[in-house]
């Protein structure tokens, strides 16, 4: 199974050719296409945009603006006004609960998230129902970790009015059925928006947001091969419109009065001050990378090493693997625990054999809690692995049972 992109590719793996790179889900490393695209922004066209007349700030207004549209087609958004461009996926999920949210929740209100987010769908949920005495519900997860879609059901009613869930689990895996919860809350609660966290999904699915059905669907540029600090949120345009601005100065005024203001239209209203036109740049030569790649081609890919990692981690003593079993539909991780070596010897042992894996809670403490353990170790693919990847892996897990006094196998 080799890999998908080639490694020359990405600056950083093509320098350091030993490194086993298997932290994607927290980061991708950049191709040298995104880099590219990002220097020639300074390089050529760099000016502050919507605020100068003179030629260099009209081309850097069109790089935003052409950079806008190419993601919106990509991520199959058929109004590119009502993508936003934020600093990150926890900022896109806190603009929707602090802008909609506060202006719609009250006492005695619902809000519900699923027992597997990460911090970033739950928290900012967690906080606005304490700020505004509505009640808090973390819906159950099915065996493998997707939402149990009938014990959701149960809980939804006329006063539910948030339904937060992931897309794919960063931790387990497990891919949820967005247009089936999304219908399932417009029937049974239709005073309730669906809030999708597609963190884990951008990178390894063509999505068709408009078609997913979501009211509000979040997005990381950094972990598709964008650089850090750009965010993605699209929302239906009639919320956006209705949603009062959570940050304000600079270009998202129309007019400021002594006593008042009022707000620009979509999609300046949500993004105050100096926009982050280099995130966007590099985020929609991602894009192009990925469209090169094939979607379809980066969904396999990384089920396939998955599913290759699921059979040789689970040859070992003592393995446990959490998230959906043999056969079920997996995004490109896999959470495991091996016996009595911690997490987090294990990615210090494999660190010092040049892996790179992640140890921890993954920003998921209640799904941690339930799941019975304090910390899981975790490998996540991209483009650049294959199936050496895997092994090498695997041989580094024997190397700790050994080093524990265990028998490797």
């Amino acid at each position: 199974m080799s890999a998908l992109a080639p490694r020359a590719d990405f600056p950083l793996l093509a320098a350091e050719p030993t490194l086993v790179y298997l932290d994607s889900a927290a980061t991708a490393q950049k191709p040298r296409a995104v880099l590219d695209a990002i220097t020639a922004f300074y390089a050529h066209d760099y000016a502050n945009p919507h605020r100068g007349a003179y030629a260099l700030s009209v081309r850097a207004t069109a790089r935003y603006r052409e950079a806008r549209e190419r993601l919106a087609r990509f991520f199959g958004v058929a109004d590119p006004e009502t993508l936003l461009f934020t600093r990150s996926c926890t900022e896109s999920l806190n603009l929707v609960a602090a802008s909609w949210g506060r202006a719609n929740i009250g006492p005695g209100d619902a809000i519900i998230v699923t027992a597997a987010e990460h911090h970033g769908n739950f928290v900012p949920w967690q906080q606005l129902a304490r700020e505004r005495g509505a009640e808090f519900i973390i819906a159950p997860i099915a065996e493998g970790g997707t939402v149990d879609l009938a014990a959701l059901r149960a809980l939804l009613g006329p006063r539910t009015k948030v339904v937060a869930f992931n897309h794919i689990s960063n931790v387990l895996g497990a891919v949820n059925p967005v247009r089936e919860i999304a219908a399932m809350v417009r029937a049974a609660a239709p005073d309730a928006i669906t809030v999708c966290d597609g963190a884990q999904a951008a990178p390894h699915r063509a999505l068709g947001i408009d078609a997913l059905g979501a009211d509000f669907y979040a997005l990381g540029g950094h972990k598709m091969f964008g650089p850090m600090g750009v965010g993605v949120l699209v929302g239906r345009r009639a919320l956006l419109e209705a949603m009062p601005p959570w940050q304000t100065g600079g270009d998202m005024i129309e007019f400021v009065h002594d006593d008042r203001s009022t707000w620009n239209v979509l999609p300046h209203k949500f993004e105050a001050g100096t926009p982050n036109v280099e995130g966007a740049v590099g985020l929609a030569a991602a894009a192009d990378y990925l469209d090169a790649l094939g979607m379809d081609a980066m969904c396999a890919h990384g089920s396939a090493l998955a599913a290759l990692a699921l059979e040789r981690i689970g040859e070992l003593d003592g393995a446990t693997i959490f998230g959906p079993p043999h056969g079920v539909e997996r995004g490109a991780v896999v959470s495991f625990t091996l016996g009595d070596v911690h997490p987090h010897d294990l990615a210090s042992i494999l660190d010092a054999r040049g892996i790179c894996i992640r140890a921890g809670h993954h920003c998921a403490q209640p799904l941690m809690r339930r799941l019975g353990v304090g910390a899981t170790a975790r490998a996540s693919f991209s483009a650049y692995n294959d199936e050496r990847d895997v092994e090498a892996l695997v041989t580094g897990l024997r190397a700790a049972l050994h080093l524990f006094g265990h028998a490797a196998v």
